[in-house]
């Protein structure tokens, strides 16, 4: 016990078994030893560990991983073969090469019984307990008759990730030799059929036209694709492809053609410039290569189509079955034989007006600008051609309509605002459709107004909603209220005396106004009054606990006997 080391007896087996010593306690030097190397190791400066297999062991890889358990081997080999997947716990794949069979076995039927194969049927590829066929009297075993043929056996094949997803795992390049064949014979019954129409040709005398037919059936397809070089694209007429380049070199970027800042707006994230970029510099948009997306919009078919479609609408609405898309042909004679009545009326109308007043004379002059030289319109250039004052954009004017005035009155709805609500100017009125009063009706609200406003602010405080930093304010006010002692019973009482009284004017509001609205349902539709003139406020707490003591309830069974 002096080295302080303890020491396992080996077991009584033969030298061949493993021991199952632990390891022996490292002394002070050897372990500093050990430190030493691992840190030369890990510098470069002596060589790196070599496992059983001749590998270098990277010194960085830390100890609980390069390190054996002591109970898989006892010698603490250097090795890092425990870390690596084991052999014998993979699971094994099948290569990419085996496939499923296909069809069935074409060798011939046995036909004497052999050794293992059913006794029932004579079949090698099961036994007599899992025969399918019926029971014979004698078997064959012993008969050596009627042996049945061997069933397609498919192999039992487990493919990795790769495998299972291989598209072209189990495909035959023989099959495509097939349509190869079929192609070459296709080809070849072309040649021979053109080389019989050559010899009709040469023998009845047309050489002219065998000498424009001179070349192949490729080169005739291919006749014409160098004179189609457009430009953006490389057409090679040998290998049959198409190159399309991104832009040419005379393709001008839109934003490059006219650089000054107040021309035409480009968008960079649609890549749209709408307008003419060359409106100020004096151009004619049909002369330049570019005049704005809305140029080409504006071009060709397009304003046609949109007044087909606008005719086919109209017609529509006057009772006619036409549509732009289901019936085109229909809507276009139609459309053309509108235009002609049209132009027909127009000329009757004009010619019967001057043979009734005269004027012709008028009409045949030349216009004014010619005659003067000179046109009502203002325009101002700079020195740089670009116009500075005059031929201006029109305002875009709104959908609804402006200045409309109703019912008498001199100004527009809207035209007034006071606490929160639009109304007329001219007789201060909030109520859209109502009839005009003038300056009476001004009198009569700056009358309410006044009345309004003499009122006591505990009304106005009922009236007016009330915000959640006033509900929170007043029940702080309440719990404070609770900490400290009340006032006098005789405040309380006071107050239970005003809530009594605005209760009970409440009750008598509501009365009256069940008895207004009893009488008006009593009354003809037609003679009913029309309540323009209604006021729009939020009810008090007595209000509405006089409507629910006042509300009639069907469902209560005492209803009849309150007398409403």
């Amino acid at each position: 016990m002096a080295s302080g080391t303890v020491m396992n007896a080996t077991p009584s087996g033969g030298s061949n078994d493993v021991s199952l010593e632990e390891p022996k306690k490292m002394t002070r030097e050897d372990w500093r030893k050990k430190k030493e190397l691992e840190e030369q190791r890990k510098l470069g400066n002596a060589p790196a560990e070599v496992d059983e297999e001749g590998k270098d062991i990277n010194p960085h890889i830390p100890q609980y991983i390069s390190s054996v358990p002591w109970y898989i081997d006892p010698s603490k080999r250097p090795t890092l073969k425990h870390q690596r997947p084991q052999p014998e716990k993979q699971k094994q794949y099948s290569s990419s090469g085996d496939w499923y069979k296909r069809g069935v076995q074409e060798h011939a039927v046995a036909t004497r019984y052999r050794k293992g194969a059913c006794e029932n049927c004579g079949a090698l590829t099961h036994k007599k307990k899992d025969c399918m066929e019926r029971p014979r009297k004698v078997g064959a075993k012993y008969t050596g008759m009627n042996i049945a043929p061997d069933e397609h056996v498919q192999p039992q094949l487990m493919f990795d990730y790769d495998g299972k997803r291989d598209r072209w795992n189990g495909y035959n390049p023989e099959e495509h030799m097939k349509i190869v064949e079929e192609y070459s014979k296709v080809d070849l019954a072309k040649r021979t059929l053109k080389a019989q129409k050559l010899q009709e040709e040469l023998a009845s005398g047309k050489l002219e036209q065998v000498e424009r037919d001179h070349n192949s059936e490729d080169e005739d397809e291919d006749k014409y694709a160098d004179d189609i070089d457009m430009p953006g694209q490389n057409f090679d007429s040998k290998r049959r492809i198409t190159v399309r380049n991104l832009r040419i070199r005379e393709d001008i970027a839109k934003y490059l053609r006219n650089l000054d800042p107040n021309s035409a707006y480009y968008d960079p994230k649609t890549r749209a410039m709408r307008e003419n970029p060359y409106a100020n510099t004096g151009k004619n948009p049909d002369e330049v290569g570019y005049a704005g997306d809305n140029f080409v919009r504006y071009t060709g078919d397009t304003i046609s189509m949109a007044q087909t479609q606008l005719f086919a609408w109209e017609a529509y609405d006057k009772g006619s079955e036409v549509h732009l898309q289901a019936d085109p042909t229909k809507l276009e004679l139609l459309y053309k034989s509108f235009k002609v009545k049209k132009e027909d009326f127009k000329a009757q109308q004009k010619e019967s007006i001057l043979e009734k007043y005269g004027g012709q004379e008028h009409l045949d002059a030349p216009p004014a600008e010619l005659l003067l030289a000179q046109t009502e319109d203002y325009v101002e250039y700079s020195r740089h051609g670009t116009v500075i004052k005059g031929q201006e954009k029109a305002i875009a004017c709104s959908k609804y309509e402006e200045d409309v005035k109703i019912n008498n009155h001199t100004c527009i709805w809207g035209s007034y605002w006071k606490e929160g609500k639009w109304g007329y100017k001219c007789c201060h009125s909030f109520v859209k459709y109502s009839y005009c009063t003038g300056e009476a009706g001004k009198e009569i609200a700056n009358t309410e107004a006044s009345l309004l406003e003499e009122q006591p602010r505990e009304e106005e405080h009922m009236t007016k909603p009330k915000t959640l930093m006033e509900i929170h304010q007043e029940k702080q006010k309440e719990k404070k209220k609770k900490k400290h002692k009340r006032s006098s019973n005789s405040d309380s009482e006071g107050e239970e005396k005003k809530k009594q009284e605005k209760l009970k004017k409440a009750l008598n509001a509501e009365e009256a106004r069940l008895l207004h609205v009893k009488e008006i349902m009593q009354l003809d539709e037609r003679k009913r009054p029309y309540n323009s003139v209604y006021e729009t406020r939020e009810p008090t707490e007595e209000e509405m606990e006089a409507y629910r003591m006042k509300r009639q309830r069907p469902d209560d069974p005492m209803a009849s006997f309150l007398g409403q």
